[in-house]
């Protein structure tokens, strides 16, 4: 678990770090314009957008507030995987060692699996 916490940490820091300097030194509106009028650049977003529905599942099912579900899933489709990388780091920390409570959040139940 101590690996996952440490990736999910430095993932974090780091995707956030990467969007505040394209922040300052990109143009989007210039920039955006390129990448989508890659083919490469429409399946990465595709695949990049694709890989937030799956991640934003498993926060629909592990979350008991569905209202609490979908502020983190607009938060994952705006800030992406700097935004997911936190989730997943509290969710570690709030796991207290435990995989099976990290992956089911709500549904784990002490002494079964779900």
């Amino acid at each position: 678990m101590r690996a996952a916490l440490v990736a999910a940490g430095l993932l974090a820091t780091s995707m956030t770090v990467l969007i505040g300097w394209a922040i300052v030194v990109g143009r989007f509106s210039t920039e955006g314009g390129v990448l989508l009028a890659l083919a490469w650049g429409k399946v990465t977003l595709a695949d990049l957008y694709g890989g937030f529905g799956l991640f934003s599942g498993w926060v629909i099912y592990r979350e008991a507030s569905l209202w609490r579900a979908a502020l983190f899933v607009v938060l994952v489709l705006t800030l992406g995987n700097a935004f997911a990388a936190g989730y997943v780091l509290v969710a570690l920390l709030r796991s207290k060692g435990s995989w099976p409570r990290f992956w089911l959040g709500v549904h784990f139940r002490e002494g079964g699996r779900g």
